[in-house]
């Protein structure tokens, strides 16, 4: 019994002799990274206003940077309060580093990806694209990835590391529709393609510029093959081919011009024995 409290109380002794040794200097330390904490937080505020002209994701970049470093100069300045050996320790840490570089190949490979998205601004928010076998609008432009959103609503997550060296088709904020009409021959052309520009003008999704193209593209077998090809918002290419198909059909049948069904000539050349 009396040997246990021998070693209570020597340990009691240890304890008040640490907490006399380090205890003004753990209290220290706590200033020090708690001030650190409100300098990077107002140093990244202010980093944020004066790098407004920036595109969103760098600016985020920076802010964070800015803040990780003073967080991480204010860290060795606690430590060395604490009197921790700094050279062993930043030893430790570049071995861990590595380590962690490489298992994270894939995660960085996004990264530099999305910095080299940011600074040549292959596409920006807003614009509709097909990369890597998927198309929609570009919703958001991160540091690991560029979100989509599909005519359908959906929500498409793209790897920045898939973007960087693949094909990219950029649409920009406006879409070229492609339209068919085909009418008989003996139907009066002027007044068929007349009509159809007129539908084409008149629908509220088509832009007036740049200008819609209505023109005889092909001499068909059985008809007259018209193109319509007017530009609207990438938001409503999928409506308008709806919209004015239904128009021009109604607007034609009005007007006494035909479309008419495929058909095929067959002829018999001599008769049976």
């Amino acid at each position: 019994m009396e040997h246990e409290l021998d070693a209570l109380g020597h340990a009691k002794v240890e304890l008040i002799g640490l907490a006399v040794r380090f205890g003004p200097k753990l209290v220290v330390a706590i200033l020090i990274m708690t001030a650190g904490v409100f300098v990077s937080s107002w140093v990244a505020r202010g980093a944020d206003r004066g790098l407004h002209e920036l595109e969103p994701p760098v600016r985020q970049l920076l802010t964070r940077l800015a803040r990780t470093l003073i967080i991480a100069l204010f860290a060795i300045l606690a430590l060395q309060n604490l009197g921790v050996e700094l050279l062993p320790l930043i030893a430790g840490l570049s071995v861990a580093g590595a380590g962690i570089a490489l298992a994270t190949q894939g995660v960085l490979g996004n990264v530099v990806a999305g910095l080299t998205i940011i600074f040549t601004k292959p596409y920006r928010v807003g614009d509709y694209v097909a990369i890597a076998g998927v198309e929609g609008m570009v919703e958001t432009i991160s540091m690991f990835s560029t979100t989509l959103t599909h005519s359908d609503r959906s929500r498409i997550i793209v790897p920045n590391r898939k973007v960087v060296g693949e094909i990219l088709h950029n649409y920009g904020r406006i879409r070229q529709s492609e339209l068919q009409v085909g009418v008989a021959y003996e139907a009066d052309l002027p007044l068929a393609l007349t009509t159809i520009r007129e539908l084409v003008r008149a629908n509220a999704r088509v832009l007036p510029e740049p200008t819609p193209l209505v023109q005889i593209v092909v001499l068909g077998d059985s008809a007259v093959q018209i193109a319509i090809r007017p530009w609207v918002a990438a938001a409503d290419y999928g409506a308008v081919e709806g919209e004015l198909n239904l128009a021009i059909l109604d607007a034609l049948r009005q007007r006494g011009i035909s479309i008419p069904y495929p058909q095929r000539e067959v002829r018999l050349l001599g008769t049976a024995p």
